[in-house]
Parts: structure tokens; sequence; C-alpha cells
């Protein structure tokens, strides 16, 4: 199992465990971050799905694709944490990382 660090808009801290093969995306709206709204469906087309990522398991993330980089470019919360959940795929190589859902556009 993958274990995720999660805060939520409201400033609350929980640790998650998760299983490989779901996008983060995915794996935020089943543990019950109904912030995660991903109009798009996880498209890579709405940046709803907007996490900051940290911790030493954010390097071993994929990169970000151009598609990903211009959506989260629209976004008024973007920082170099910036991503989209929806874009991440949950891989044994993130476990510890610590995910904080962005404010809402």
């Amino acid at each position: 199992m993958i274990s995720l660090t999660v805060t939520n808009r409201e400033g609350e801290t929980r640790d998650i465990e998760v299983a490989e093969g779901l996008s983060l995306m995915e794996t935020l709206r089943n543990a019950g971050f109904d912030e995660i709204e991903a109009l798009c469906g996880g498209g890579c087309a709405c940046a709803t799905c907007h996490v900051y990522v940290e911790g030493d398991a954010a390097a071993a993330l994929e990169p970000l694709s151009p598609d990903e980089d211009d959506l989260l470019d629209a976004a008024d919360a973007r920082d170099s944490r910036s991503r989209l959940s929806c874009q991440i795929h949950c891989e044994p190589s993130m476990s510890g990382l610590h995910v904080t859902i962005a404010p809402e556009a």
C-alpha cells in the first residue's frame, strides 16, 4: 500500500492508504475529499483537481505535461508545488507524499 498525508482546505490533515494504479484524483475522491471537483472527469481539461505536492516523494512524480502546465498557468493559486491530481498515478515511489488541496478557484 501507498501511504499519503492529505490536508484539506480547512487545514485538517489525515493519513490515507491507497492502492497502486488509480489516479491521485480518484484516490482523493474515494477517500472522501469532496473538495476535488474534477469536473472534466480526469481528462486534464479543467484544473478543478488542483493540489500542492510536497516532501521527498514529490521528486519521484511524473513530470508536468505541456497540457497540465497550460491549465495550471490559468489557476489563480498556482505555485511551484502545483499539480493536477488527475495527472498523477499512484505508485509505490510516492509513498510519504504530502498533498494539500489547493484553494477553490
